[in-house]
C-alpha cells in the first residue's frame, strides 16, 4: 500500500520546499490539477529532478487527445498520468497505449461517475494501471466520503490497482486502511499540518500495520 502526497494549492517552489520535508514517508508525490494548470509541465519535471527516487504524478483529469497528453507529461518526468473516467473509451484507450509505450502508468479518476461499479469494470477491462475513487473538494464539503465506493469497485476490479482520494486524514486514515486499496492519496492531512514530518511518517507507519478489525 503506497502513500501519495497530493499538493494543489502550492507553486512548484513551495512544493519542492513541502516534500523536502516529508520525502522519507512517502512514495509518490502529486503536482495537482491547479499547479499544472498555473505552472504547466515545468512543475513536474523540476519535482522529479528534485526528487528523482520518488514516483511523481501528474495531475492532468486528460479528456481529449490523450496520446499526447501522456507522451509530454512522460517527456516531463512523469511516472503516473491522470485521466477522466468520463472520457470516451477511445482516449482511454489511447492514453493507456502512449503510457505503456512510455514506460510509465495511467491512473483514472472516478471523480463525478454516477454508476461506479459498471465503470470500473469496464476501465479494468481497457488496461487501466489505477482506477481511483475521488471525493472531490466540493463533496467533501456536504460530507460524502469515498469509502463505500471503493469497497464497490474492489468487487468488480481484477487487474487494476485501485486508490482513494479526497479529504483523507489522520482521523479517517483506519477506515480508508480498512478499505485496502493499493494507493491512499493525502492532500491537506498532510500539507495543512504544522509538523508535517510527523504526521506523514504516522501515517506511512499505520498504513504499514494494515487492516485492523
Amino acid at each position: 500500500m503506497k502513500l501519495q502526497l497530493a499538493l494543489d494549492l502550492v507553486n512548484t517552489e513551495e512544493a519542492i520546499e513541502l516534500v523536502k520535508e516529508v520525502k522519507d514517508h512517502i512514495d509518490i508525490v502529486e503536482l495537482g490539477t491547479p499547479v499544472i494548470n498555473r505552472e504547466g509541465l515545468r512543475a513536474v519535471k523540476e519535482m522529479k529532478a528534485a526528487f528523482p527516487e520518488l514516483e511523481v504524478l501528474a495531475d492532468e483529469k486528460i479528456m481529449d487527445a490523450a496520446a499526447y497528453e501522456v507522451a509530454g507529461a512522460a517527456e516531463a518526468g512523469a511516472d503516473i498520468v491522470t485521466i477522466l473516467a468520463q472520457a470516451e473509451d477511445t482516449s482511454i484507450k489511447g492514453a493507456i497505449e502512449e503510457a505503456k509505450k512510455q514506460g510509465i502508468e495511467v491512473l483514472v479518476d472516478m471523480i463525478g461517475v454516477k454508476d461506479i461499479q459498471s465503470r470500473a469494470e469496464e476501465l479494468d477491462k481497457l488496461g487501466a494501471d489505477y482506477i481511483c475513487v475521488h471525493t472531490g473538494y466540493d463533496l467533501q464539503a456536504e460530507g460524502k466520503d469515498s469509502f463505500a465506493d471503493l469497497r464497490k469497485i474492489k468487487e468488480v476490479v481484477k487487474n487494476a490497482k485501485t486508490a482513494i482520494a479526497g479529504g483523507i486524514k489522520q482521523e479517517t486514515l483506519q477506515e480508508a486502511i480498512n478499505a485496502q486499496p493499493d494507493l491512499i492519496i493525502v492532500g491537506g492531512g498532510i500539507a495543512n499540518q504544522e509538523n508535517k514530518n510527523e504526521v506523514a511518517k504516522s501515517m506511512k507507519e499505520q498504513m504499514e500495520q494494515g487492516v485492523t478489525v
